[in-house]
């Protein structure tokens, strides 16, 4: 933190409804700042499909260099199908922050907040309340920009390391702790492989069960990804924390964020050993850009992780608790009949960011 005590936060609210989810969620941290200890210093910076149209960059050094400075990072989203690298790629300056700052686990909550409806028969009364934890940095994606493509094939590669996995594990495991001392689950975890058919995975299983023996406390279980994936849509409440590769976390994540009323109720976090990006888990959703109708929920929750995040960085106990001073005002505006029109109803961004801060 800076001199005077003030927590600095590099706000990138990028395309679409970036910047719309973005400012509610400010709006929020400001009255967190209002009624607690916590002081905060916003700098906003470019980052985006926008910003690779007017600048041939999808962010210019100086963002990559707040970043770096900054004591944690908002992001709205970023991208634009229309706006294409020459290889036909999308802009994702969200997924450059990953391997630029190490950001090597990715946590996608998926908790059912009372009143949002469900796909999943009994999620009313069971609830869910899961965290995947995605290997953000390598996997499948470690490829990125350099498969190979001829005119016969093409060929991608995986790739898993040992320091990166172990580092993975280790925050799953110590994860896991946490939300078992909080009575928020049973203190489980997850390892999702394919170790049955490919050696990489095999291999990610080994640190996993090494990691286990390290962590007695927590109970350790292991599934193939499409045994997991027909176990998350029959009984979600069964599963606690999940830890994966990045390919599987990516499409996971999404799933699970289907089971709690889409992707505008799904925050997530990309974190380092030094730094982390908060992000909602939509997209930039140029379809409803400018109306008014983008759901900030997943915005507003990812400031609480974010807050929490500071809290254990900082020792900063206030912090923790104005996360979840966020979590229950966000419970409180849909037990009040909030209902984004994603679901059917007719509440828009505003009213949704007006119910939460009048919950605060």
């Amino acid at each position: 933190m800076s001199a005077n005590n003030a927590l600095h936060i590099a706000v990138l609210g990028g395309d679409g409804i970036g910047p719309e989810v973005m400012a509610p969620a400010l709006e929020v941290l400001r009255k967190i700042e209002a009624t607690t200890d916590l002081k905060f210093r916003f700098t906003d910076a470019p980052a985006g499909a926008n910003n690779y149209l007017a600048t041939g960059k999808s962010m210019p050094d100086s963002t990559v260099k707040l970043c770096d400075e900054a004591d944690a990072i908002l992001l709205g989203a970023c991208g634009l199908p229309s706006v294409r690298y020459p290889d036909n790629t999308e802009i994702m300056p969200q997924v450059e922050l990953r391997f630029h700052f190490d950001l090597y686990a990715g946590v996608r909550p998926a908790r059912l907040i009372p009143g949002v409806p469900s796909p999943i028969v009994g999620a009313d009364q069971r609830g869910i309340d899961l965290v995947v934890i995605r290997e953000s940095t390598e996997g499948l994606f470690a490829s990125m920009g350099k498969g190979v493509v001829t005119d016969t094939e093409a060929r991608e590669t995986l790739v898993i390391t040992r320091k990166t996995s172990e580092r993975l594990f280790e925050f799953s495991f110590r994860l896991a702790e946490r939300r078992k001392a909080r009575g928020r689950a049973n203190g489980g975890l997850t390892c999702v492989d394919k170790a049955n058919v490919f050696k990489a995975f095999a291999f990610f299983r080994e640190m996993f069960d090494d990691a286990a023996r390290r962590h007695p406390d927590v109970k350790a279980d292991r599934l193939y990804v499409d045994a997991c994936s027909a176990l998350l849509v029959k009984r979600p409440w069964d599963f606690d924390v999940m830890v994966m590769e990045n390919m599987f976390g990516d499409i996971l994540s999404d799933m699970t964020a289907g089971l709690i009323g889409g992707m505008g109720m799904a925050p997530s976090a990309d974190i380092g050993d030094r730094h982390a990006v908060f992000q909602p888990c939509h997209g930039t959703a140029p379809d409803i850009m400018g109306q008014g109708k983008a759901n900030p929920t997943g915005m507003i929750l990812s400031v609480a992780m974010m807050l929490d995040w500071l809290a254990d960085k900082h020792g900063l106990e206030s912090a923790a608790e104005a996360g979840e001073r966020i979590e229950r005002a966000v419970d409180k505006a849909y037990a009040d009949g909030i209902k984004p029109m994603e679901f059917g109803g007719s509440n828009g961004t505003n009213d949704i960011a007006k119910a939460v801060l009048a919950a605060l």
